[in-house]
């Protein structure tokens, strides 16, 4: 008879799997409660790494105020960078400041302009996501990283197959983004043909923060705000 051969800690990491449900049901249960009593909001995305002394950090200052004197509230990751400076616009607004805060390695602390009922705390990136795209009417991207391209690419995903309803994706920052931009029509859409010229439709490149309003508040002219999934 020939008997199965596992590394050692093999059964331990099996239960702790097992375990490990519960730990993401609470964090799904506990996001939806918090979440779903928010109202409307945009979300905003971008660098850790942005100093407040960068155009951006002021651009999304100015964007974050704009946006929660539209009406919208404003969702960031917490943390520093563009994220506090979309809570700080929020917060100097006098709008709704929501912080999706997760552990990073760069990225230690919640920024202090998260309004204290709405911070929430999160282990799984993916649990976080689905909060990000479940309750935002909108996102607003500004030059970021990885973590930055992973929401933008993952809500776009999300569009064009039709899971979530359609909701406006806006890039912020000309010189940041026309070159992806520019990759995407000439090697994505016409030399391989691998998405159509509709998914283009998708994104909005802008500049300023009267651009963004302008885009939520055509999008959002006739329609009602509801969650995505």
């Amino acid at each position: 008879m020939i008997h199965e051969q596992h590394p050692k800690g093999w059964n331990e990491v099996k239960t702790n799997d097992s375990w490990a449900i519960f730990k993401i049901m609470g964090e799904f249960v506990s996001g939806f409660e918090k979440m779903s009593k928010i109202g409307p909001c945009v979300s905003i995305f971008g660098s850790a790494r942005t100093k407040p002394q960068d155009k951006y950090y002021q651009l999304t200052e100015k964007i974050a105020k704009k946006i929660v004197e539209s009406g919208y509230g404003v969702i960031t990751g917490g943390g520093p960078g563009i994220m506090e400076a979309g809570n700080k616009g929020a917060h100097l607004g006098g709008g709704t400041s929501v912080g999706l805060n997760i552990e990073l390695p760069f990225e230690q602390h919640d920024n202090p302009y998260i309004d204290s009922d709405k911070s929430l705390d999160f282990d799984y990136f993916f649990v976080r996501k689905v909060m990000f795209v479940k309750y935002s009417q909108g996102f607003v991207v500004m030059p970021g990283g990885f973590g930055t391209l992973d929401e933008l690419f993952e809500a776009i995903t999300l569009i064009q197959t039709h899971k979530i309803e359609k909701f406006p994706i806006i890039l912020v920052g000309t010189d940041f983004w026309e070159g992806l931009f520019d990759w995407i029509k000439s090697t994505l859409l016409a030399k391989f043909g691998n998405i159509s010229d509709k998914d283009l439709d998708l994104i909005h490149i802008v500049d300023t923060e009267d651009d963004v309003i302008k885009i939520l508040d055509a999008f959002y002219k006739e329609s009602d705000f509801s969650p995505n999934f």
